[in-house]
């Protein structure tokens, strides 16, 4: 109360507005309140600029683009699948951060029916060691680190191949 008296003390008040202290707001008879600003919560960031992050699929997909391009940043989605997936929901392309908590229930539960991230690393990897096992073409290729889809090897390809290393003793015929 001492709080009360002091501020009343300075302060020239209406008889519409309340004093606010730190626990409780004391109000004049007949009075109106106002909210106090709740402090910035760990998803909000000061200024006018909301942060909050979309996860789906255990990803983190961004919020400031379409939801179209957001989902591409899901290993295993790529253009096509991003668009039948928008379509078998049938749900607006719009900004991600501006979608409704069931419209980001439903679209975790769509992207959930496709094999994504892990598993598909882990399939694809599973199935490259499998040609590894059998031994057959492809698998000898991918032991190699030479390219496996029939690419000429002579000039390119140095993605797989690494560094150009120069072999000693070769030189060019002088004239």
């Amino acid at each position: 109360m001492a709080s009360v008296s002091m501020a009343s003390s300075l302060l020239p008040l209406s008889s519409s507005l309340s004093i606010a202290s730190r626990g409780s707001s004391f109000s004049c008879p007949g009075s109106v309140s106002f909210p106090t600003p709740s402090p910035p919560s760990k998803s909000q960031q000061r200024g006018a600029l909301t942060i909050r992050c979309v996860r789906v699929g255990g990803v983190e997909i961004p919020n400031n683009k379409r939801v179209e391009f957001s989902l591409r940043y899901i290993h295993g989605i790529g253009r096509v699948r991003a668009r039948q997936i928008l379509c078998d929901l049938s749900l607006e392309n719009k900004v991600t951060k501006d979608l409704s908590d069931e419209e980001l229930i439903s679209l975790r539960d769509e992207v959930s029916k496709y094999m994504i991230e892990g598993d598909l690393k882990r399939f694809n990897r599973l199935a490259i060691e499998r040609l590894k096992e059998i031994r057959c073409y492809r698998g000898i290729r991918h032991e190699m680190g030479l390219p496996c889809r029939g690419q000429r090897t002579k000039n390119n390809c140095r993605t797989l191949k690494g560094k150009k290393v120069s072999v000693a003793g070769k030189k060019k015929a002088s004239r």
